[in-house]
C-alpha cells in the first residue's frame, strides 16, 4: 500500500489522516512543552498518578496519552494493558460497573524479557476515558470508587474539554494537566509535515486558511485537509484496489469555497453595498448573492467580524483602520445580537438582513 491517503473500499470505517499521523512518542507532541516535560519524568520512573487532561479540542490530549502508553508498554503489551473508551458514547453507570471495573480488577500479566529490555512495563494497567466530561454524575461517582479500589494495579487518565464538569471528588484524585491551544506556527508546521508525507502540494496561504477555519483545532484542520484532498482527487487506485490521493495543488480560494465561505471579492462587494446605505441594494444583495447562493448566516457573520473588526484588506483598503473604536464597538454588539438570535432559532435570512442594515448605519 502506498503512502497516499487511503480510503479502504468495502470497510465500514474510513481511515483519517489525523489518526495516521498521530505522534508516536512524546517528543512529537506539539506546543505542550510543560506537560510533556512532566510526563517524561513520570515515564522515567514509570510511576504514573491518575491523570486529568483538559483543554480545547484538537490540542493533543488523546494523542499525548496514547503516545505515552506506547512508550510505557510497547506494542506487545499495549493491547492487554490499555483500555480506551469514549465516555461520550458510553457514559452510563453500567459501563463503569461492567467494562471499566472488569478491566481494572484484572491481574497484570508478566512482560517478556524482550519487553522489559526495551520498555518500562510497570506493574499496572491504564484506562483512558476520553470526553469524560460527558459522563453522568452517577457514573463519575462510581468511577471514583473504582479508582480507589484498584489503584494498585490500574491507573486512570480522564480526558475532557471542560474540567468544571468533572465532579470535585474525582478531579481531586488526579494530577491535572492543562492543554493550551496550539500556536499557529506549531500547527502550521504539523500541517506542512503531513502534506509532505501525503504528497499534497499546497501553498502557505492555503494552510493558514485551513487553520483559520478550524479555529485552532489541529485535528479538525487535518480532517479538513483530508476532505479537500478527497474532493480534488481523481480517485485513482493502487495495486491493492485502494483509492489513494495523487499529487494535488490546493489553493486558498478552493478551500474557502468547499467549506462554504464567501469569496473575498463577494465579501468586498457586500461591504461596498453596505457603505452606500441603500436599503433596496442591501436587500437585493442579501437575497440574490447570499441567501440564494447558500451562504450560511454564521459564516457571513464571522467573515464580517474578521474584516470589519480584526482587519483585512477589502478592495485594497483595510476597512478596519478607517473605523473608530466606537464604530467597532457598535458593530460588535450588532454581530453579537444576531448570533444570539440565530442560536435561539430565528430565521437566518431575516437576521442577515437586519444585521446588514444596522452595520450599514455604522459605516
Amino acid at each position: 500500500m502506498s503512502s497516499g491517503i487511503k480510503m479502504l473500499m468495502g470497510h465500514n470505517s474510513d481511515p483519517k489522516v489525523s489518526s495516521l499521523h498521530r505522534p508516536k512518542n512524546l517528543d512529537e507532541i506539539s506546543s505542550q512543552s510543560t506537560t510533556v516535560q512532566i510526563l517524561k519524568k513520570n515515564l522515567e520512573t514509570a510511576n504514573l498518578p491518575h491523570m486529568l487532561f483538559y483543554g480545547p479540542p484538537g490540542t493533543g490530549k488523546t494523542s499525548t496519552i496514547l503516545a505515552m502508553a506506547k512508550q510505557l508498554y510497547g506494542p506487545n503489551l499495549f493491547k492487554s494493558r490499555v483500555l480506551e473508551l469514549n465516555a461520550s458514547d458510553e457514559r452510563g453507570i453500567n459501563i463503569i460497573r461492567e467494562r471499566v471495573k472488569d478491566f481494572a480488577r484484572l491481574s497484570v500479566s508478566n512482560p517478556t524479557r524482550q519487553d522489559l529490555d526495551n520498555y518500562p512495563c510497570p506493574p499496572y494497567k491504564l484506562i483512558i476515558l476520553d470526553e469524560a466530561d460527558s459522563m453522568t454524575s452517577g457514573a463519575q461517582s462510581a468511577l471514583r470508587r473504582t479508582m480507589e479500589t484498584y489503584s494498585a494495579i490500574t491507573r486512570f487518565c480522564l480526558i475532557c474539554n471542560y474540567v468544571t464538569r468533572i465532579i470535585d471528588p474525582l478531579a481531586s484524585r488526579c494530577s491535572k494537566f492543562r492543554f493550551k491551544s496550539l500556536d499557529e506556527s506549531s500547527a502550521f508546521e504539523r500541517l506542512r509535515f503531513i502534506c509532505s508525507q501525503e504528497n499534497l502540494d499546497t501553498d502557505d496561504d492555503t494552510l493558514k486558511e485551513i487553520l483559520h477555519i478550524s479555529e485552532g483545532d489541529l485535528r479538525r484542520a487535518i480532517n479538513y485537509l483530508q476532505s479537500v484532498s478527497k474532493l480534488l482527487s481523481n480517485s485513482s487506485k493502487d495495486n491493492e484496489g485502494d483509492v489513494e490521493m495523487q499529487d494535488q495543488t490546493l489553493k486558498r480560494e478552493q478551500v474557502r469555497e468547499m467549506f462554504g465561505f464567501m469569496p473575498d471579492q463577494l465579501l468586498a462587494d457586500f461591504i461596498a453595498v453596505l457603505e452606500e446605505k441603500n436599503f433596496d441594494k442591501i436587500f437585493n444583495f442579501v437575497l440574490e448573492k447570499i441567501a440564494k447562493q447558500g451562504y450560511t448566516a454564521t459564516i457571513l457573520l464571522n467573515s464580517l467580524h474578521d474584516k470589519l473588526l480584526l482587519g483585512g484588506k477589502t478592495d485594497s483598503i483595510d476597512l478596519s483602520l478607517r473605523l473608530s473604536n466606537l464604530q467597532k464597538n457598535e458593530i460588535a454588539k450588532i454581530l453579537f445580537d444576531a448570533d444570539c438570535k440565530l442560536t435561539e432559532g430565528c430565521d437566518e435570512d431575516l437576521q442577515v438582513l437586519n444585521c446588514a442594515v444596522k452595520i450599514s448605519n455604522q459605516l
